[in-house]
């Protein structure tokens, strides 16, 4: 048996112990420690009265937000393996899970980010229409923030960093951004004289590269229909995206074995992450 930090649905307790057996349907069963009682890993979750087990649940979760997978592909995929669903229960999972990883990752980074930030937006269509996803990375690649507008303006500019700055919890020493008209103000109005603006045509290659994650994951999904939604996978894909990447800097080296070891690691605490929330 191992600790992990599973609420008891009775006394709310976390002080709880994983039991070697599971239930008919393959859930995780679990013992108080606080009130003796009982639970398995569903009562009271998002993810409650369903016949798949969570592993399975979780596995294509982090699968449609990792890899270039359509919602038929990802069905398609485990039905090789007997288990038969839908692509709309595939999107139903995802709207249920993603927002539980999106919120636990961005309290984990809190205060983790470095001072010198890069922003830059990229375009994505959105109803038939093209917004604005704008993003933030620090000096090593680090993911600041992702926030998506229909707009490329002062106010669009102004409310990504605020949203930045509560994510982060920190204050940026030097923003670089292009040379569009609406981020002087706009960092003038939410930094003052705390963050210095630097605008040039080439030091934001590196994000400009960043971006291919996200083109070449949303590429394949032909557009979104809802801002709404659109916004919730974006921010999801980036924010697992970010703590799966196994260099901790720019152009770092990082063996097979090493990068392996770092997926199967992380993975495990994006389930956990999944379990306590």
């Amino acid at each position: 048996m191992k600790e992990v930090r599973m609420r008891c649905p009775h006394c709310h307790s976390t002080a709880s112990t994983e039991r070697s057996d599971r239930t008919a349907h393959g859930y995780r069963r679990f013992r108080c420690k606080e009130c003796g009682r009982q639970c398995n890993e569903r009562p009271g979750s998002v993810l409650n009265r369903l016949q798949v087990p969570t592993d399975v649940v979780f596995l294509i979760v982090l699968w449609r937000l990792w890899f270039k997978l359509s919602l038929r592909d990802l069905a398609e995929i485990l039905l090789s393996r007997g288990l038969v669903f839908s692509h709309e229960a595939v999107r139903e999972w995802e709207a249920k899970v993603a927002p539980l990883l999106t919120d636990a990752l961005r309290r984990r980074r809190r205060d983790t980010v470095g001072r010198s930030w890069s922003v830059d937006e990229t375009y994505l269509k959105v109803g038939g229409r093209w917004c604005y996803l704008h993003r933030a990375i620090d000096s090593d690649g680090a993911l600041g923030e992702v926030y998506l507008s229909e707009h490329r303006d002062q106010v669009a500019a102004e409310q990504f960093f605020h949203s930045a700055v509560a994510v982060t919890g920190r204050m940026p020493e030097t923003v670089t951004t292009d040379k569009h008209a609406g981020y002087p103000p706009a960092i003038k109005q939410v930094f003052g004289d705390a963050a210095e603006h630097r605008t040039s045509k080439f030091k934001d290659n590196h994000l400009e590269q960043d971006h291919r994650g996200m083109k070449g994951r949303t590429r394949p999904m032909r557009g979104f229909q809802l801002p709404d939604s659109a916004h919730l996978f974006c921010r999801a894909h980036d924010e697992v995206r970010n703590f799966l990447r196994p260099a901790t800097r720019r152009n770092q080296h990082v063996p097979t074995a090493r990068r392996w070891t770092i997926y199967v690691r992380r993975g495990a605490a994006l389930r956990d992450m999944l379990a306590v929330a």
